[in-house]
């Protein structure tokens, strides 16, 4: 279903939808404005999704265990350590 709406875009911004239109990249400059929502909505739900991902990734790191700065470092080292050997380098 379509509903009709009124919107105000700018003079670059028509310019720009028309010369897609006449490239044939869409059929109107509806089609344009339908495809930049879209694209708005998609963004939204991927920052939303993401959003969601480092929310749990971090209420499972607070819930887990914790170790002290001193012990982080130590294990950091250790691992770089590691690795260049691992690497010769």
């Amino acid at each position: 279903m379509s509903v009709k709406a009124s919107v105000s875009i700018t003079d670059q911004q028509d310019e720009f939808t028309r010369r897609l239109v006449a490239d044939g990249q869409y059929a109107s400059v509806s089609a344009v404005v339908q495809r930049g929502l879209e694209l708005v909505r998609s963004e939204k739900e991927r920052e939303a999704a993401e959003l969601a991902a480092l929310q749990a990734f971090f209420a499972q790191r607070a819930a887990g265990p914790f170790v002290s700065a001193d012990e982080g470092r130590s294990r950091t080292e250790d691992m770089i350590a590691a690795k260049t050997r691992a690497h010769r380098v």
